[in-house]
């Protein structure tokens, strides 16, 4: 992008801006499909603040494609007398903007399931007498399945227009990924909080499997790795718990803390040197 963006002084700042270049502005007007869509996303990101291009795009599509100005001033003419009629849509409350901005628009029913599942370990842990902490046993892979609905193509049918937009990416997969956690963690806080479970014993684990998917899903897609941790988890972790083998694995183990740290900090190494890899249509997203 750099040469298609120069520093044009502001007139009024005390410093110069970054503004897309006259060229650059005049294909996009005349919606020139050879530009890199890296470029046309970026250029996008910058129009949506910055008022100065917004009025160069305005001049150079009146030029360049006058079909277009006709299109949006006939749009503009119908709509222009039923704005006084309208209602505003009323304004949310402040609290409520991160979550409703930030989760996906599918991830209620897995809420509701993250919700029932978390219910059903903490009945079973009071009735089942069996001596099997099910909170902790589920604490780890209880955010991967909502870290895969929000960010996966096969349980988003919005996703190929998310992902097309120019604040997609590594953010936004952020963004979603901490509105599932903020939805875990406080229910294993309460979960634990009547079971005797320590937020000690399964903070780490579950911070490391959260990013062990946003990790792999780079690779393999969000679903296969979600599906895939699952699977590990139940198979040396669970299975063994269950059938009385082994009651205190060393992943609940105090010393095991350092371990899940590793893992959350491979995991964190992972994702940042792939960040490009959350803003592709690829098939394994």
């Amino acid at each position: 992008m750099s040469n298609n963006y120069g520093r044009r002084g502001m007139g009024t700042g005390p410093a110069p801006a970054h503004h897309a270049s006259e060229p650059l502005i005049s294909r996009y007007a005349r919606g020139d499909a050879s530009i890199p869509g890296d470029e046309v996303w970026a250029l996008e990101a910058h129009l949506e603040s910055c008022a100065l291009c917004r009025a160069r795009l305005a001049a150079a599509v009146e030029s360049a494609a006058p079909a277009v100005t006709g299109l949006v001033g006939g749009v503009w003419s119908e709509l222009a007398p039923l704005l006084p009629t309208t209602a505003p849509m009323p304004r949310r409350r402040r609290w409520a903007v991160p979550l409703l901005a930030w989760a996906s628009p599918v991830m209620m029913p897995w809420i509701c399931t993250t919700v029932l599942v978390t219910l059903l370990a903490v009945l079973f842990d009071r009735v089942s007498g069996s001596g099997i902490d099910f909170v902790l046993l589920l604490a780890p892979v209880l955010p991967v399945l909502g870290v895969a609905a929000s960010w996966a193509r096969a349980l988003d049918p919005a996703y190929e227009l998310t992902a097309g937009t120019p604040r997609a990416g590594l953010p936004l997969v952020l963004r979603r990924t901490t509105s599932v956690l903020v939805v875990v963690i406080s229910l294993l806080t309460v979960a634990g909080w009547i079971t005797g479970t320590t937020v000690a014993q399964w903070l780490l684990p579950c911070l490391a499997f959260t990013t062990g998917t946003l990790a792999l899903g780079g690779l393999i897609g969000m679903t296969r790795a979600a599906a895939g941790l699952v699977l590990v988890w139940a198979a040396v972790i669970v299975t063994p718990i269950m059938a009385a083998v082994d009651r205190t694995p060393f992943a609940f183990r105090t010393d095991a803390l350092p371990v899940w740290a590793g893992v959350l900090a491979l995991g964190l190494a992972v994702v940042i040197a792939r960040r490009g890899s959350y803003a592709l249509l690829g098939p394994l997203r």
